[in-house]
């Protein structure tokens, strides 16, 4: 799809005729890549039930109440290496060159040692440190989002991101549940772990240990059954060898004989289809312009998602709804799964419709009911307790949550069709990574400090809902950016 001639009117994703239909997904090895898009939500979502009484139990908030949503947030700017911002598009370009199973097994491991070693961690920098190893290994986000643009085409890509969706919702549902589930087993099933010694000095290690286990057994499916997508690769010794000895580079240049005209523009259509792009070449407009509007939506979204549990586990006095973590993992459960199944069923048709520009303005615009929920909830709760009425309109944010979610998928399209040529996908995927992973450390540790600050006085109440509302304002001022159609490859 990146290597036809393209004149002003066509497009990065070329699309198939239409009587053709869409074409059958490969499903051998996209089933693998789904399977390996587990990991990611499993292992980034499992802590959030059990995150703010693990906070408590370390004692680092002396008692503080109001210091407990603090300290959650503080764990993420640390995200900013676990998600790999420092090294994401590092191994994503490098992924455009060695292929992409390399990193991702790479990245697999990292996961999997770092999910280990929080649950053994007992004090607070035990745990930043932990979030933070994987962060230098791993850049599986932005590789795996290449390999899916390698193995469809523009009649099946909408269709593919769908069940990616429903990849992420079944992690997202699966890490709070085992999080909420196995956390301090041995209160929870006395007559299971009543003599585990271990699992009564390390409470959190059985919830850690079964995402980082799930990682493990994903590193063993991705050696023995992943197929490289990557056409044209070169071993890292290579790479390494050319980046760094220009005696070796020049020793590679030998003389060619001089090609035709023809030979020399077919040659040359070839080699920039081909060739990775320098970082400078991949600063273009569409690309930054597709990258910020993903990482507006992922500031609004994990900003959410960070004051979503802390306010569910708030006491009603204090402005949330005082629930356990059980009741806070089930509740992020039921919307993950739901979730994915409307992303599964209604998601592909509806970009069919209505195109990417329109389901990602809508996407955006309903952050501002989704926010305004919150006060209205604890409002409720306050006048009725845990009424009928109050546990409607929790289903209603977590229905609006979901509309939310639909632009994730557009704004990837916008980001494959962004790319300048098929041999740059992963860079152009690192790029966009890159600023989401620093909005994943900026969004939860200031909407979870503003939400500290919002319940220690009622004259702030309203200060985290505010700084939400001007979150979306934000996105939806990046969304006027993008063009109502994807980008053509004579674009700028």
């Amino acid at each position: 799809m990146f290597s036809q001639a393209a004149d002003e009117e066509t497009p990065l994703l070329q699309p198939q005729k239409q009587t053709k239909g869409r074409t059958p997904l490969p499903w051998r090895q996209f089933s693998i890549i789904l399977f390996l898009h587990l990991t990611e939500p499993l292992t980034y979502n499992v802590i959030a039930p059990f995150a703010p009484q693990l906070i408590r139990d370390i004692g680092i908030t002396n008692g503080d109440e109001t210091q407990v949503g603090y300290y959650v947030g503080l764990l993420a700017p640390f995200t900013l290496l676990r998600d790999g911002s420092l090294t994401v598009l590092h191994w994503c370009r490098v992924s455009d060159h060695i292929g992409r199973k390399p990193v991702i097994l790479t990245g697999l491991f990292g996961l999997s040692a770092s999910m280990y070693c929080f649950g053994l961690s007992k004090t607070f920098w035990g745990l930043v440190m932990s979030r933070s190893l994987n962060g230098a290994l791993n850049g599986n986000i932005g590789v795996m989002k290449s390999m899916m643009v390698e193995i469809t085409d523009s009649t099946n890509l909408a269709q593919a991101y769908a069940y990616i969706s429903i990849a992420w919702s079944s992690g997202s549902t699966l890490g709070p549940y085992i999080g909420g589930s196995l956390s301090n087993p041995v209160d929870r099933f006395p007559d299971s772990f009543r003599d585990w010694e271990f699992l009564k000095m390390y409470p959190y290690f059985l919830a850690c240990a079964v995402p980082a286990t799930f990682c493990a057994l994903a590193w063993l499916v991705t050696l023995s059954f992943l197929k490289e997508t990557l056409p044209h690769r070169v071993l890292l010794r290579q790479l390494i060898v050319t980046k760094f000895s220009k005696k070796s580079a020049m020793k590679n240049i030998l003389p060619t004989p001089v090609p035709s005209p023809e030979t020399l523009q077919n040659e040359n259509t070839k080699k920039q289809d081909e060739a990775p792009l320098s970082l400078r070449a991949l600063l273009v407009p569409r690309v930054l312009i597709a990258a910020g509007n993903y990482a507006a939506l992922s500031l609004l979204d994990i900003a959410f998602q960070a004051v979503q549990p802390l306010f569910f586990a708030t006491p009603m006095e204090l402005g949330g709804l005082g629930l356990d973590p059980p009741h806070i993992g089930n509740i992020l459960s039921v919307y993950g799964v739901v979730n994915g199944l409307f992303q599964i069923f209604f998601f592909a048709n509806l970009h069919d419709r209505f195109g990417s520009k329109v389901i990602y303005s809508v996407a955006m615009a309903s952050g501002v009911p989704v926010i305004l929920t919150f006060p209205l909830i604890n409002a409720l709760a306050r006048t009725q307790g845990l009424s009928w009425i109050v546990w409607s309109v929790v289903g209603a944010q977590l229905a609006l949550s979901i509309v939310l979610g639909l632009g994730y998928s557009c704004i990837f399209i916008y980001i494959a069709a962004a790319s300048p040529n098929r041999a740059s996908l992963g860079a152009t995927n690192g790029i966009a990574q890159l600023l989401v992973s620093i909005m994943r450390a900026i969004g939860p540790a200031s909407a979870t400090s503003m939400f500290s600050t919002s319940i220690k006085t009622s004259e702030h109440a309203w200060f985290v809902y505010y700084y939400l509302l001007s979150l979306v304002c934000l996105g939806i001022g990046a969304s006027l950016l993008l063009p109502r159609k994807v980008w053509t490859r004579s674009t700028g």
